[in-house]
């Protein structure tokens, strides 16, 4: 094949078949921007009739080419057949339009050496009939593949003497989170070196509820010994960790009261804080006495939260099994709801704070909508013992919680059940969980004097991803969502792997479930019509609301 001889070093970037005239078969390549070469072959014979070099010297709009046939007479035809393919291939003008394929290189040529080819792809369906089929198994890998990664706990902290009670989280920086157990020490941990920074002694009981200002510099401590305490947090410790001294700190102000102290927690937007006991006392960090204080009956509060959309909002839960809604703003409670078991901790939702989700005796959690307390909007289920505390994600799409089983489960906050569970050997029973301020991590604190650190995603990979493995993995996570509906995939991202004891506590509580249902229909289909109306799970476990 003849090429122009300024361009010997270009090499061939498309070739196209194209019939001229059911007489012979065009081999048509285009070397670089302005090069053609065209080289016919006989139909029947398969041979090469001649070699011709096409100068382009015209390039259209629409992807043609106007060439000029520049003729040289092959050996192995004779001039007659030369002319008479010529004659076919070219009008008395001695032009022709081939239609050719052509790109420009810098569309397909590489800046780096480091950089990926470009591949050019046609998406349309009628191509690829197998599509489907490769993206399910796809699919099928990645459940499989997030399997084998999954490896969600990173390390335990230990340093406390006895159960860890409470925690809370600081909105100045990820890495702190304090701790307190139950002999009434109190600790500043770095999550990354996962060691005690401080220490804040004083407390002569159990310490029962921690919580921090909105600006992070204060800790506010109480517990059963009856008193508030107000701690500077040494914020310029966090920043080197190499030594193994711990220091200590002391209060700034001690605050002594009526009666011991089961919960606290503070504005997000404000200056007060809330402590909950015998009654609702709430706080001005300025002075030695509450400012106000709530009682609704005479049984003990356990739990406090704010709304995070309104500062003058707080919701309580208490050992007479009610969740009772208070505003500041009112010089009495607002609403109360009564259910047939206590709820030991709730929790707002960050991104829809007029909803909040309680953690119940009778192993189940329950969302609520602030505005109708009649019914709960949905019952996340999965533990087989009481939960003890829960925490929203910063997103407000999951929750996680800690129960009496010794586990700590991931809820989605629209899902019934959770997505994973976590559980070690040695964890014990867990009495408070903290998502951080990323939603990346997830801090426990059990019995056996420990927190441990846990990923929010089991497979997730720690570290910086390059932007192609990003990319990657969010197609892997598509196809996932796409397929899971399909039995093979659902099969494998459901399955969980529980400790025996779990394992038969949840199909011993499944049993007396179904039999529960059973019974209940029974009565109902032996009853007179319309005597024993049926009733969703969502209102059953509530007896009344009060307003």
């Amino acid at each position: 094949m003849l090429l122009f001889p300024f361009l010997p070093f270009l090499q061939l970037r498309v070739a196209r078949l194209v019939w001229v005239r059911k007489i012979m078969l065009l081999q048509i390549s285009v070397c670089g921007e302005t090069g053609v070469a065209i080289r016919p072959t006989c139909r029947v014979t398969e041979k090469p009739f001649l070699s011709t070099a096409v100068a382009a010297d015209e390039r259209l709009e629409d992807g043609k080419l106007a060439v000029r046939l520049c003729a040289a007479q092959n050996h192995s035809s004779s001039p007659a057949s030369s002319r008479q393919v010529l004659s076919c291939l070219a009008d008395p003008a001695g032009t022709m339009r081939v239609k050719v394929i052509s790109r420009s290189t810098e569309e397909f040529t590489r800046d780096r050496r480091q950089d990926l080819q470009k591949v050019f792809r046609n998406y349309d369906p009628g191509l690829r009939s197998q599509e489907k089929a490769v993206e399910y198994t796809r699919a099928l890998n990645a459940a499989k593949l997030e399997k084998i990664f999954a490896k969600p706990f990173i390390g335990a902290m230990d340093g406390h003497i006895d159960a860890v009670s409470c925690m809370a989280k600081n909105p100045n920086h990820l890495k702190a989170i304090f701790s307190g157990s139950m002999d009434g020490d109190i600790r500043l941990w770095d999550i990354s070196a996962r060691k005690t920074v401080c220490q804040f002694p004083g407390h002569q009981g159990a310490v029962r509820g921690l919580t921090t200002s909105t600006d992070g510099d204060l800790l506010v401590s109480c517990g059963v010994d009856c008193t508030v305490r107000l701690w500077k947090v040494p914020m310029l410790k966090m920043v080197d960790t190499s030594d193994h001294t711990r220091d200590t700190s002391q209060p700034s102000a001690v605050y002594t009261w009526k009666h011991a102290f089961w919960g606290a927690d503070h504005q997000w937007d404000g200056n007060l804080f809330a402590t909950v006991g015998a009654q609702v006392d709430i706080w001005d960090p300025n002075r030695s006495e509450p400012i106000n204080s709530f009682e609704w009956g005479k049984d003990t509060v356990l739990s406090v939260r704010f709304d995070p959309g309104d500062c003058n909002i707080l919701i309580t839960s208490a050992s007479d099994r009610s969740l009772t809604l208070y505003d500041l703003r009112m010089s009495s409670p607002a609403r109360k709801l009564i259910m047939k078991t206590r709820c030991n901790s709730v929790c707002w939702n960050p991104r829809e704070p007029m909803n909040f989700t309680a953690a119940n005796e009778d192993t189940n959690c329950y969302s609520f909508d602030a505005r109708r307390l009649d019914e709960a909007k949905i019952v996340h289920k999965g533990h087989v013992s009481a939960v003890m505390d829960i925490d929203y994600s910063p997103t407000g799409r999951e929750f996680i919680t800690g129960s009496y089983d010794r586990t700590v489960r991931i809820f989605n906050y629209l899902g019934d059940h959770s997505r994973e569970i976590y559980h070690t050997k040695r964890m014990q029973r867990v009495f408070c969980v903290k998502y951080t301020y990323d939603g990346t991590y997830l801090v426990s604190g059990s019995d056996d004097t420990n927190l441990r650190l846990w990923k929010s995603k089991a497979s997730e990979q720690l570290g910086v991803l390059l932007p192609r493995e990003r990319k990657k993995q969010e197609y892997l996570d598509a196809v996932k969502e796409r397929y899971k509906h399909l039995p093979e995939v659902k099969r494998i991202v459901r399955h969980r792997h529980l400790p025996k004891p779990i394992y038969k506590a949840a199909n011993l509580r499944r049993t007396m479930v179904e039999a529960e249902n059973r019974k209940e229909e029974r009565r109902r289909k032996h009853s007179a019509p319309g005597s024993m109306p049926g009733q969703p799970f969502r209102k059953r476990r509530i007896i009344k609301e009060v307003e």
